[in-house]
């Protein structure tokens, strides 16, 4: 390959596709240029995510998210009214990939032999990465659309092979991000359940009760797919030192994320400026610097990036026009003392490594 492979560990692309209308089978330009008169969202004619664009950077594989909230009375969230009208749209999700799959887009990766498979196919420097399709682990952000335990089942049989009981706000089985308090009991029984089937938890998003509780009831696989560290931005969003730890122990692996606000406490949504506050992929180094000293090496840090989730380029890193700039990290990890090891465990082995372990 022409350039270091990238596993990025999240990216909500069928929200992307069914809610915001972006058909990401076309160039970004042509996505952004038929949005430029479109005012609903605040970005939109921003976006940085298509999968050209995830070929042009050599992102050849992707945790991809089903994303559907049951918002219940009195929430001011975004949100279904009914656990069943959630699931229904985590169903038309599933069908948008099933789509990509079918032109060729998109594979999904959901075992090892699966994963090596693809892995061999993006090495196969013979076969130019833009006619390649973008594997993509399925995810579900937050568990509210699952109707009843029953329902994690069904997930399974299709291919879902990591949760996150939480997102934003009250939930189902977990409350999430600005929330406090523990897991629900339907929340411990569905680590229960899960763990019978060996999926990967992921704690992003959890309230600091929640993640304790999940930590200490679940012995499956653990990751947190997109998270940067409560040191440098201290917030109830980012992980605390402990929880970092307690992570590491456990074999995860943290895949930072490229959120501004995520990245810099001074940023404030729709209304700071990442160029006039200087916030640029750079400052996402900072982050994993953290976690790497406090593991003692570069075996627990990867890529979530996150991007456009709910927000686009007014929202990211200044010097980033598309996802394909993740390759920058390159040239900017190397000039902050990262080996070509440490590279490329952040760019893919960390991550490939967790999955082969969890799915041996």
């Amino acid at each position: 390959m022409s350039k270091t492979f990238i596993f990025d560990a999240h990216l909500d692309l069928s929200m992307n596709a069914i809610e915001w209308n972006r058909d990401l089978s076309r160039p970004l330009d042509e996505i952004r240029q038929r949005e430029m008169h479109l005012k609903d969202k605040p970005d939109r004619g921003k976006g940085t995510v298509c999968l050209p664009e995830l070929r042009k950077g050599g992102i050849g594989l992707v945790v991809a998210t089903q994303l559907s909230r049951f918002t219940p009375p009195g929430s001011s969230l975004p949100g279904w009214h009914s656990p069943q009208q959630a699931w229904a749209m985590t169903q038309g999700q599933l069908a948008w990939y099933k789509e990509m799959e079918a032109m060729g887009e998109m594979t999904q990766v959901k075992d090892l032999e699966g994963l090596e498979a693809h892995l061999d196919l993006w090495n196969d420097a013979a076969i130019p990465d833009e006619t390649k399709p973008v594997g993509y682990i399925l995810s579900l952000e937050g568990a509210d659309s699952f109707v009843d335990i029953s329902y994690l089942h069904k997930a399974y049989d299709y291919g879902l092979r990591a949760v996150g009981l939480s997102h934003f706000g009250p939930g189902r089985y977990a409350p999430g991000t600005k929330m406090e308090g523990p897991l629900t009991s339907a929340g411990i029984a569905l680590l229960k359940e899960m763990e019978k089937l060996n999926l990967i938890l992921d704690v992003t998003h959890l309230t600091d009760e929640g993640f304790y509780q999940a930590m200490d009831n679940y012995s499956g696989p653990v990751w947190a797919s997109h998270c940067n560290t409560r040191k440098i931005v201290p917030t109830q969003r980012q992980l605390t030192d402990d929880q970092i730890k307690r992570l590491i122990e456990r074999g995860a692996v943290i895949g930072g994320m490229l959120d501004c606000w995520a990245m810099d406490i001074r940023f404030i949504d729709t209304v700071s400026d990442p160029w006039q506050l200087n916030i640029k992929l750079e400052n996402l180094v900072d982050h994993w610097d953290h976690i790497c000293q406090i593991a003692g090496n570069s075996l627990h840090v990867g890529i979530g990036s996150d991007l456009d989730g709910i927000f686009g380029r007014e929202q990211s890193p200044w010097d980033l026009n598309s996802i394909a700039d993740l390759q920058k990290y390159e040239g900017i990890l190397s000039r902050r003392g990262y080996t070509a090891a440490d590279i490329d465990n952040l760019f893919h082995k960390n991550w490939l490594r967790f999955l082969r372990k969890a799915w041996a």
